[in-house]
Order: C-alpha cells, then structure tokens, then sequence
C-alpha cells in the first residue's frame, strides 16, 4: 500500500490558495491578449470573433479552469471546517489544482486536437514564466497528481462502488438522503435493463415513468401552490445526476419537465400556470420542447416555422427536427414566427401546443402534424424525431404569456436551469463510466492479477475520480447560485461545457480499460460511450458554449 505521507502534499491549503491567486492574475494577462484580438469600443466584434475563434474559445476554457480550481478549495474548506476532510479528499485537491495548473501552463485541451497554449494568444512568454516559478505554483505542478498519488487515491476508491462514495461531494444531510434514494432507484429499476432499452432501441417502459412521476421527479422544482415539491435547482442537480448515472434517457425525462415549467412559472399567466403546472408535476401530461428546424442549430433566430392567426386559432406551418420524445408527449413548447415580416429573435412566439400522445397505429396521430424517427448511435430511451406541420392547430390561448413576440426571451429564460441539469447529467454518465470501468479493472484477471493493479488502468479511473468531482463543484455552485436568485449564465455554461468533456472522457478510457470488450455491443460500457458524445453537442454545442461565455466575460463590467 502507498504510503500516504509519501503523496499528501504539506500546507495544502497555503498552497491552493498561493495558486488561485497566481492563476487569478495570469487570466488578467489572457483577457487583455484575447480582447486586444476581438474587441472593439468595448464590445466584442463579430467578425473578428469569428477570425479569432481558437484563441476566443481558448479564452472560456482558461477561465472555466480558474473557476474548477477556485470552487475546488471553496470544497475543500468547506470540508475542513465540518471535519469531513480527509485523505482521499485531499488526495483530490491536490491532483485537480496540480493537474489543471500543469494544463493552464502547457496547453488546455478543448477537444481532440485542440489545444490552447496561451503563449499563442499574445501572452508575454516572461508573464507565463513568472506563473510557473510561483512556489505554490511549482508546488502543486510537479508534486499535485503523481502517479503516488493516482495509486493512492485507487487503494482509497477500490470498494467505492457499492456506494458511489467517491469522496464526499460536500452535500448537506438533506441532499445527501436525496442522492441516497434516487441511487437506491437507479439500481434497483433502471441500471439492469437500460442497456437492454438501448440495444432493442426501446422506448422507455412507461412503468419507470410511472414510477418516476410518485417520486416527484417532474414536479422537483415546480412550487408548491402549482402541485411540486417546491424544491430548488440543488436538488434537480442532484436528482439528475443519479438517475443519469443510471441511464441518460431516465435522467433526461425530467429535463422537458423542467423546460415546460420553467417557461410557464416565467413566462405564463396565472391561468395557464393553474392549468398546466399541476399536470406537469403529477406527470400525468408528458412536455416535449420543439424548438430546433433543419439547417437552422444553434441559431434560433433564423426559426421559419410559422403561426397564422384564425380566430381563435393558430395555424403552424413548417419543419422541426430533433425533438425528443415527441411522439409520447401530450404537449409541445413550440416556438414558432407569427410575424411573417420578421427575420430575427424578435418575431417569434412560444406556444403551449396539445397533442395526442402515440398510439399502437401511429406515433402521430394529430391532424396536421406528421412525423418520422431520426435513428441515433445513442440517447435513445425516449428517440429523436422530424415533425412537419401543416395547418396544425393549437388554441390561441396556449400562447404563451398572451402576447405575441416574447418566445426567444421566455426561451432564454431557461438557459441556466437546463444548463446545470445537463451538467449534472453530465456527471451521471461520467459516474457511471467510473463505475463499469472500475468494477471491470479488478475482475479482469491478466499476467496473474487484476489489470487495476498496473499504473496506466488505475491512473485512468484514478483520474476519473478527480475530474468528476471537479465538475460535480462547478455544478453544485451554479445550482446554488440559482437557487440563492443570482444569475448564473456563466456558471452553469463552465458547468455545462467542462462536464461534457469529462463525461466522454470519462467513458472513452472506460471502454480502455475494458480493452476489446468493450467494444462489444453486449458490454454496457459501448452504449455509455455512445451516450455521452450527445452532451458535447445538445443544450449548445461546446464551441456555441465556450463562444457565450466569451462574450459575457468580456462584455460584462
């Protein structure tokens, strides 16, 4: 066994702080070199935006690392000061700055293939030395996550699984009985069958929907005067992390719930709360969110779907494409252009648009409405859709809010919810590759002992280890955020976009560590991997994520 006093750094938290301070001032240096490129009378101009991308990009991903390392010691303080701080949280520490400095010093990896050196955005070289020779700096570089400390930490995770205590997350008692049940829930109904769901390309039973609905999932965050349990997006985060860690599709079917809701309890007027909010929480209508068109992405305020008024009705006219569960849900958000002398954001509406749900003939029944399965490598528990509409009706009172032209800006206004719930679905996948991979490690008996026994297999889940809960403390602060009634857009972007990274990650070196097999479509670990490539991709891609957070950095005052 290591010998702990061997890899346990001395003064850590002296040390931690030394180096948040120094990589504090080093992003000063990197914000004035990006906005010398891309800012113009203190706005951020689009075309150079566009020229500068990489360095722009870069810019998101320096500062998402100074945030991990800052939230990182506000943990571990936390930790210390309820006596919760022990070696293995220590061993964290010390590998998550460590590591992330060495990275910030010699390249940051925003994709395969990409990586951000600073000295290539016009950092003097002398200012990025200065960073390197601070002691604390130094300190942790070369001494935060060594191969001592990686073996240490898979001595003191190798029972873990039976658990998930992985270290402690800092969750108050409240939370953690949360996590508890919603654990016991995903292992003991949805972790033995999802696979099988996966490979049959299976709906998800709506037992477990069922199931999930008495459990409140739907109505998580929903008020109680409208019929939810009133609690915040702390506990969402929590929730969706489980159930994820258990399946992304069952993590994934409160998030509609939780977009429907959200734009109503902003956006709706007390009658269409009353109306449709207790239906939500029950679970007894199922929302879908339709908003993206083909050809149209990110750009939402290129929409053309549209809405003609008729009495009291509208008529929607045009194409959807990517739209999950649709063919089950009782009800649509669906965004949508009333106004045909309108070409941007500002002409478009959010509509609560009824539907029937699918049947054994038809997975569209509506009049006016068809649609056909998109088939996807993974995410497929609820199955993605192409809807056409052609004179489909919806009443004109289910306009949102009742006035026409508020549909992007009730829109934004779930941004940062759905963000932090992606984070922590994100974290789920990445748990759960941690999990298959670890448990494979020690079975898998090759040269006379378990292949978790040889550095290059324990480092991985080592490392996996550490990098999860790094994300799991940027979430955990966006949510909190939120909940406490701040704005958090940029909080729960850096959330969003390093949980991405790390659950792929996370499930590519899994599937390592299984070797050949996990190649195999009967090895849970293949359709992990398949599953976690989504999150780089929806609720913003990475490179839409990191260019935000660009922008709010260097347009904010």
């Amino acid at each position: 066994m290591t010998d702990s006093q061997e890899t346990l750094l001395p003064d850590l938290f002296d040390l931690c702080q030394g180096a948040v301070d120094a990589a504090d001032k080093l992003a000063g240096s990197v914000r004035f070199a990006v906005s010398e490129l891309i800012v113009r009378d203190g706005r951020v101009d689009r075309g150079l935006l566009q020229e500068h991308q990489h360095p722009a990009h870069g810019f998101a991903w320096f500062t998402t690392y100074v945030e991990a390392l800052r939230h990182m010691l506000e943990w571990a303080r936390n930790l210390e000061k309820d006596g919760r701080f022990g070696e293995l949280e220590q061993l964290i520490l010390q590998s998550a700055i460590g590591e992330y400095l060495a990275q910030i010093a010699g390249g940051i990896p925003m994709s395969q293939g990409e990586i951000l050196r600073i000295a290539e955005i016009g950092v003097d070289e002398a200012e990025i030395a200065a960073f390197m020779a601070v002691p604390a700096v130094k300190a942790l570089r070369l001494g935060g996550n060594t191969e001592a400390s990686r073996a240490r930490i898979a001595e003191l995770v190798a029972d873990s699984v039976a658990t998930g205590a992985f270290g402690d997350t800092g969750l108050d008692e409240t939370m953690s009985m949360i996590r508890d049940q919603f654990r016991r829930f995903a292992d003991e109904k949805v972790i033995d069958e999802a696979h099988e769901w996966h490979l049959k390309d299976e709906l998800i039973p709506i037992e477990i929907i069922d199931q999930m609905s008495e459990l409140g999932v739907f109505g998580l965050t929903i008020p109680e005067e409208y019929g939810g349990s009133g609690m915040g997006k702390m506990a969402m985060c929590v929730v969706s992390e489980e159930l994820s860690r258990g399946y992304i599709g069952v993590g994934s079917l409160g998030t509609r719930s939780e977009i429907a809701a959200e734009l109503i309890l902003n956006g709706g007027t007390e009658e269409q709360k009353q109306q449709w909010l207790p239906k939500i929480a029950s679970g007894e209508i199922l929302p879908t969110a339709v908003f993206t068109e083909p050809n149209v992405g990110s750009d939402l305020g290129s929409l053309r779907t549209r809405a003609v008024k008729d009495g009291d009705t509208y008529k929607i006219t045009g194409n959807k494409t990517w739209i999950t569960h649709a063919a089950r849900a009782d009800v649509m958000t669906l965004l949508v252009r009333p106004d045909p002398d309108t070409t941007n954001y500002k002409g478009l509406s959010m509509f609560l648009a009824e539907k029937p749900r699918m049947n054994d003939d038809e997975d569209f029944p509506a009049e006016g409405m068809s649609g056909g399965e998109i088939g996807v490598l993974g995410y497929r528990g609820m199955k993605e859709y192409e809807l056409g509409f052609d004179g489909f009706e919806v009443k004109a009172e289910n306009l949102l809010g009742q006035e026409e032209g508020n549909g992007f800006k009730q829109l934004m206004t779930t941004f940062e919810s759905a963000r932090i719930q992606t984070a922590a679905r994100a974290i789920g996948v990445a748990q759960c590759a941690l999990e298959l991979g670890l448990t494979y490690a020690q079975d898998r008996i090759q040269f006379g002992k378990p292949i978790y026994q040889f550095p290059r297999v324990f480092g991985k889940l080592a490392w996996m280890v550490v990098e999860i809960m790094i994300t799991r403390q940027l979430s955990y602060h966006a949510a909190r955020q939120k909940d406490q009634g701040f704005r958090c857009d940029l909080e729960a972007g850096m959330a969003k976009l390093l949980g991405a990274r790390v659950a792929w990650m996370s499930a590519d070196n899994a599937l390592q560590v299984h070797g050949g097999n996990g190649y195999a479509q009967e090895y849970t670990i293949s359709r992990v991997l398949c599953d976690a490539r989504i999150l780089n991709i929806f609720e913003g891609a990475a490179e839409i994520q990191a260019e935000v957070i660009t922008r709010r950095l260097l347009e904010s005052n």
